[in-house]
């Protein structure tokens, strides 16, 4: 059993495969969504830290500037990526508005450029986030239950 992180830039596929990971029956927390998040855009710290001490078995997603205070706390840190032009083509067409305007997708790229070094160096695993949501969830799911 086992506590992941799911982080990446917006498009690369966090929320899609987490989606698929619920279908299939586990807990999962998008911390987009449903006030995980502070005002400041960082998750609610006692919210997240009563989280992962309840459950001994969850996968969460999100990107946010204090997530490395929680690494500790998971037992794998998956980074999805993809290349720019992925990730832009993919926010046109999901609910999520964020992406849409010309300055946010200036900002997807400068953090592309300046964040995901950083999350790069904080992941146990990095996968590419092209590939077929269902393998990316079966990649996801044995970690959650140990077989890798």
């Amino acid at each position: 059993m086992a506590r992941i992180l799911v982080t990446g830039m917006s498009g690369a596929g966090k929320t899609t495969v987490l989606d698929e990971l619920r279908r299939r029956g586990h807990l999962t927390v998008d911390t987009d969504y449903d006030g995980w998040e502070s005002p400041d855009g960082t998750w609610d710290e006692p919210r997240m830290t009563a989280l992962l001490t309840t459950h001994e078995t969850v996968i969460v997603s999100g990107t946010v500037a204090n997530q490395g205070r929680f690494y500790h706390r998971f037992h794998h840190v998956v980074l999805l990526s993809a290349p720019l032009e992925v990730l832009l083509r993919r926010v046109v067409d999901r609910p999520n508005p964020y992406g849409r305007t010309p300055d946010q997708r200036a900002e997807i790229a400068e953090n592309l450029r300046t964040v995901e070094p950083l999350l790069r160096r904080g992941a146990t695993l990095e996968l590419d986030g092209r590939r077929p949501v269902t393998d990316l969830a079966d990649t996801i799911a044995a970690l959650a239950v140990g077989v890798v």
